[in-house]
Formats: structure tokens, sequence, C-alpha cells
């Protein structure tokens, strides 16, 4: 109900024909930026603060340009990046070139091709930081753009390992940070061929050697030790290389198709799939700490550069930021609403002929649809039983069995998001009363005071939204009770790999945990936690090694927190029985088995910095320092 943040979506593309085969088997020298272009309007769900765009010329003569670069900020960015782009390429006539003028000068117009969506989680935004970050030289082999989908959470130890080599980093950011960390490595590579072929070759032969021996493995091994946290680091060189790089855990997520006319990269599956209509099959995932690297001959290989580490895969990409059309995605999705079938009968006292099921936003259609194929089922075994039963004892007439056949799950669609309301008045209940108008309800499918409303959500991480809009907005229906369903679990800790939920206060979950110990007069629970935390971030501490801050959640089960959580959200004016249920640990990994990435749910943070996120973040939240991350 309230979106989420996330940092952010990657499109790689390499031609590997000649630009003229393109224009005589598709109509166009354009042929890759048409891909590049849909390849990021399919993963627009992944970044709608920015996007960039960047296109590498290899056949470019001297003295013109041959590295291309578009931004821009907001939701729109991908259309105004390519309305920039198109009148440039109109400019030149494109259609009227001949290939070897298509691919000297026409801009835009290469062979390798970089796209990059953006959801900052950093708390900084504007164009300087949009992806891709480009480092330029007038030796193309040491020119680099750079993007990626990653946060890292050690960023000062990167910045003072850059410091100490004596650069000078423009803006404290770990794009930035990475970006001139790889280019000094890359110049690092770029000396060590220089060397050995000095005095073998003259110029210009020595600098095309250089161009076709650049070992992006060796700049990639020299670099990425260091890194710590989520990522799938993505560059191009302007002679040709192009690297993508996933983190030992795999955080992050990446996947690669190859074929005798392209390789191409993403953050998702179908995304490909789509765009290239290939099979399922085709695409295979860039595994854990391992590169795709194609060289500027446009050959490519997979090459391990990290050790793979415990599998980390985010569980969050299952649950809600991928695309639901994965196949995998789509059954996990499905699975994931089929679980909470037993809690949800419970909590509508198994009376499925007086229960109403719907969801609520969207992206829970998916869950939706498998909560209800499994009370369809239980449905059935019910029907199974009345007609055995009554079968037994000859009370099955045809009228008893019309009765019984004809119960049906009561599915509606129940609210529907009309238009965007701008809540412009900061104050209060006005403030409130406009949001409450966000969603427009159907009615008439619910009986007064009679039946039990169940709607279903992807994961309710502060519930803002159901507190200031939607339980007031379902209670218009006057349903005797109404049950929200998250089938996540209860979003308890802050991400540090690229969702934005990063400070405590926000989760509704905490704070449920936080009044229930001072309910209970536990508030000591708070204050040891603060100084267990302190004591851990000093010099010689284990902030790195211990979430102390599961402390706060020890003393209670996740029933006793879920029914808080329905207390602390519900409206003084709502007059339904509230409740609110979350999936379970178990059941999140019994239904994404593949992905069991859960530090937002459990605490468990697989690396260093993740622990010492966690820790500062409570400590920023007891000292009140609000708007630290």
């Amino acid at each position: 109900m309230e979106p989420l943040k996330h940092e952010c979506g990657v499109a790689m593309l390499r031609l590997r024909k000649p630009l003229e085969y393109y224009r005589e088997k598709y109509g166009s020298y354009a042929y890759g930026l048409s891909k590049l272009y849909l390849m990021m309007e399919k993963q627009h769900n992944r970044g709608q603060e920015g996007a960039g765009v960047g296109v590498v010329k290899l056949t470019a003569p001297p003295g013109s340009e041959y590295i291309y670069r578009e931004r821009a900020l907001g939701t729109g960015a991908i259309r105004e990046i390519f309305d920039a782009i198109m009148p440039k390429i109109e400019a030149c006539r494109l259609d009227e070139m001949t290939p070897q003028e298509a691919d000297m000068y026409a801009p835009f117009i290469g062979q390798l091709y970089m796209g990059h969506l953006r959801y900052s989680t950093t708390g900084k935004s504007g164009i300087s930081y949009v992806h891709p970050f480009l480092r330029r030289n007038n030796w193309p082999s040491r020119t680099l753009m750079l993007c990626g989908n990653f946060n890292m959470t050690n960023v000062d130890e990167i910045f003072n390992r850059i410091v100490e080599r004596g650069q000078h980093p423009r803006i404290y950011s770990d794009t930035i940070m990475i970006l001139e960390q790889l280019g000094s490595a890359l110049d690092d590579e770029n000396q060590r061929l220089y060397r050995q072929f000095r005095y073998a070759l003259p110029e210009p032969a020595l600098t095309h050697t250089i161009e076709k021996r650049l070992d992006m493995s060796r700049v990639l091994r020299e670099c990425s030790p260091v890194w710590d946290g989520g990522f799938v680091i993505c560059g191009n060189t302007g002679s040709g290389d192009m690297f993508a790089l996933r983190d030992s855990r795999g955080i992050r997520p990446a996947f690669y198709y190859a074929d005798d006319e392209i390789i191409a990269l993403a953050s998702e599956r179908p995304v490909i799939q789509t765009v290239f209509n290939v099979p399922l099959s085709a695409v295979k995932e860039l595994e854990p700490g391992a590169a795709l690297i194609v060289e500027p001959d446009a050959t490519y290989r997979i090459e391990q550069i990290l050790e793979p580490k415990a599998n980390s895969r985010c569980s969050f990409e299952r649950i809600y930021f991928s695309r639901g059309s994965d196949a995998d995605i789509y059954r996990e999705r499905k699975e994931l609403g089929r679980l909470l079938i037993p809690k949800i009968l419970d909590a509508v006292d198994h009376d499925l002929d007086h229960s109403v099921f719907s969801f609520i936003p969207n992206t829970a259609e998916v869950a939706f649809i498998g909560m209800c194929e499994g009370l369809e089922k239980q449905l059935a075994d019910e029907k199974c039983g009345l007609i055995a039963q009554a079968s037994a004892d000859g009370t099955l007439t045809p009228d008893r069995l019309h009765t019984i056949m004809d119960r049906r799950l009561r599915i509606e669609k129940i609210a529907i998001k009309d238009i965007k309301l701008r809540t412009f008045i900061s104050e209060g209940s006005t403030r409130d009363d406009l949001a409450a108008h966000v969603y427009d309800v159907t009615y008439g499918c619910v009986a007064n005071d009679v039946d039990a409303l169940v709607v279903i959500d992807d994961s309710i991480v502060r519930g803002t939204t159901l507190r200031n809009s939607i339980l007031r907005i379902l209670d218009r229906l006057h349903p005797r009770k109404i049950v929200v369903v998250s089938s996540a679990p209860q979003v308890r800790y802050p991400d540090c790999y690229g969702i934005d939920m990063s400070r405590m206060g926000e989760f509704i979950a905490f704070r449920a945990a936080v009044e229930l110990l001072k309910e209970r007069g536990m508030q000591s629970v708070l204050d040891e936690t603060y100084h267990r935390c302190l004591e851990s971030l000093a010099p010689g501490g284990n902030a790195s090694e211990v979430n102390h801050v599961k402390a706060v959640y020890k003393p209670f089960t996740p029933e006793e927190i879920s029914a808080k959580i329905a207390d602390m959200l519900t409206p003084a004016e709502v007059k339904a029985d509230v409740e609110i249920i979350y999936q379970s640990l178990e059941g999140l990994h019994e239904a994404v088995p593949t992905c069991p990435g859960d530090w937002y749910f459990s605490g468990d943070y697989p690396t260093p910095g993740g622990m010492r996120l966690v820790n500062r973040a409570f400590v920023n939240f007891y000292e009140g320092n609000l708007d630290k991350r």
C-alpha cells in the first residue's frame, strides 16, 4: 500500500555484428538504441528518480566523439532522455547515411550501450548523482563509464583507500568512489601493458595492442575485495571492454543472454525474455561473485572474480520489486499467498460464507491469486465433506446438493485507486481527510456488520497508508471485521543494500515493539540496547558481528507485535474490528527457497557493514537523530 523505493535497474547491450547487419535485417542502424530503450522501459518500476544512457562508438575517427551520455531526473526521465537523443540522430539524417558514415559519425549509434534507472537510498539527489558516471581520458582505453545497482556499506573505508593513493574525489558518493577506484586500477592496467610492449611496438600499434589486451578481470580483482554491500557493477571502456560484476552473496540480481548478434544484461530475467523474444532457458543468471566480461572483439566469458559466499539473494526482490512476469517469481508469490490460509481462516472463524476477499495494491494481485486458489481448495474440501455426510445420513436431496455446490468464494474488487490527490495541506485532520480519498470503494459487496473483509498486501512496512486512508476507506463498507494480510513478514530492521528502508523509527513493527516495552514497564531494554550499540560502535567493538537491536523484539511473539500494530494503525473512528496478519519467516523461506536473504525481517545481515548499520540506526533513533541513516 505504501510504495518502497528500490535502487536501481541496469541494462547493458553489446552488438556483435557490424551496424550494416542490423540495418539490413531490422531496418535501422538504431537497433541497439531501440533495444536499450525497451530494456529500460521494462524496468521502469526499478527507478523513477532518474535515468541515464551511455553509448560507446568503436569506429569514431580521431577528432570526433566516441562516447555519448544523456541523463535526466524525474519519473519521466526515460522518455525525456530519448526525446533529447532522437533530434540529434534525426539532425544527422541517419537513414541517408552510408554504413561507414553511420559507423563513424552518427551520435548515440555505437556498439556498446548502457542504461540505468535510479532510486536513491542515500538521501542525495540531483543530476550529479544520476548514472552512468563518466571518467574521460584522451586514451579510450583509460576512459570508463560506470553504472550499477548497488549500495556500499563501507564508503568511509573505500574513500580512505582512494585518498591514501593521492586521489581527490569530487563528490562523497559510493558511485564516484567506485568509479575513481576502478579508474585508477584501469590506469594501472594500461601502464602494465605499456611497460610490457613499449620497446617491441611503435605507436599507434602500441596503443591498439593495449586496447585489445586490457584484462578487466585483473582490474576487478584489484578493486572489489574491499567492497562491502550488495552490488551489480557495470562498466564500459572507451576502447570496447564491457563488464558486469555481481556481489559474492548475490544480494542484487543480474541476468544475461548471448547469441551471435548481441550480448545483453539486465536486472530482471523477463526483461531480456520479452525484449529479445527468447525462452526462459536461454537467459542465464550471473552467479554470485562472477563477472560477465566482454572483450573489444565482442567475445565474452564468465569469470569468477570473488569467492562465492553464503547465498543471500534478496527475498524482497521476489516479494515486491522484480516483475511478477518472471516464471519463478510468479509461482513464489502465489505460494506466499497460499501459505497464509491457516491464519486467514482463524481470523474469519473459518466462516467463508461470510467473508469477502480482495487485494490492495495491484502488486499484491499474484499473492491474492495464490491465496484464493488455496481457499477454493479449502471450500472444495468442505463441500466434499458435506456431500459425504449428507449421503451417509440419507439427506442428500437434489436441493441439498445444489445448496452445497452453489457455495462460492466471495472475491471482489473492493478498492480502486481513482486519482492522485496531493495532500498539500500539512495540518492534522485536513491532511488525513484528503489522504482518505485516494481510493474509492465498491459499495454493495459487503453485508453490513455481518461479513469479514480480507484484503492482502505484499508488505506493510511503515503503516502510514493503512492508518491515514485504507482502514478508513474499508470501514465505509461497514464490515464486521477487517483483516489486512501481508504476504511478507514484519519488516523489523533497516536495509543497507539498496532498499529505501534505513531509519529504525520508520518501521511500524519496531514502533509496536517499543510501545509494548513501555506499556509493560520494560523501558530498560531500550536503554540497555542503546548502551550495547554504543559500546559496539566504539573502536574495538563488535558492531560488525552482533545485531544488538534483536533484544527489542525478543520479549514478544510475532502475534503480540501484530496485535499491537493493528491497535496503533486503527483510527479511532473505525468501527470494525481490525486484525493484521503477517507472513512468517518459515513461510517466506518455504515459498522462496532460492533467495534466503531476509535481514530486514530477521536481522541476520550477511555482511559486517549491515551489522554496523543496524546498531548505528538504533543509536540514531534513541538519540532522536531522525534524519540520520
